[in-house]
């Protein structure tokens, strides 16, 4: 049995980030599957391994935890196998980027599907993703980030930072080519330093993997659809 178990769904979107870190520590988890996120969601809170109202969901059987939440996951990952930098104030700027991370996709995706996608409101969101880049590009900026060489928030290897960024922007990136022809222009240090991360061995699998198991599905639902139609016009 493998050390971690991971429940979410059969796409890659917010899972994704988890499957990452624990592809580039070098860790083997299995997953779920949908039916099984089914009958925990709908089980009693008293029954779950942790309360929780949607994947994913993380399980360290060695340790005995359960966690949810994208970033208490991925913090979690960060701690436990030693990827965070060293300083306070870069942890904290670590879950800064996770945290922004997890709002983009809220926001690409309208909460959830909460509303779909119009052209008039992705022509409206347009200068608004472009801004959540421009974070991304002045924050590497700031810490050195070179167009052919650097990490996101300086020092010698890709860290959780870096590991984020790249699996947002690029499983983004590669379902939408409008976008990335957006992220091109608005982020180019950025768009660089995700190549370098995602062409590192464990993502570039695992991205391979993505493209096998779950084809060009994002999200899924019906807010995919409404996304690709206003984006592919």
């Amino acid at each position: 049995m493998t050390d971690y178990e991971l429940y979410y769904w059969s796409v890659p979107f917010r899972g994704q980030f988890v499957r990452a870190v624990l592809a580039h520590a070098g860790k083997s988890w299995t997953e779920g599957g949908d039916e099984a996120i089914q009958t925990l969601m709908g089980s009693a809170p008293k029954d779950m391994p942790v309360p929780f109202m949607g994947p994913p969901l993380l399980i360290d059987r060695k340790a005995d935890v359960a966690i949810a939440q994208m970033p208490a996951i991925i913090l979690y990952l960060g701690e436990t196998l030693d990827l965070l930098p060293a300083t306070p104030a870069l942890r904290a700027l670590t879950l800064k980027i996770v945290n922004d991370a997890n709002d983009v996709i809220d926001e690409l995706t309208l909460d959830g599907g909460r509303e779909m996608w119009t052209p008039k409101r992705w022509q409206d969101f347009v200068p608004r993703l472009k801004r959540w880049m421009s974070f991304w590009e002045e924050t590497g900026r700031r810490h050195g980030l070179k167009p052919a060489t650097g990490v996101l928030l300086g020092g010698d290897q890709p860290g959780v930072a870096d590991v984020v960024t790249a699996v947002l922007w690029s499983t983004m990136t590669d379902r939408f080519s409008v976008i990335a022809d957006i992220f091109d222009e608005a982020a180019p240090l950025t768009a660089a330093l995700v190549r370098r991360t995602m062409a590192l061995e464990p993502l570039a699998r695992l991205a391979a993997d993505a493209r096998r198991d779950y084809g060009d599905a994002y999200c899924g639902g019906q807010i995919e659809a409404s996304l690709r139609k206003v984006a592919e016009a």
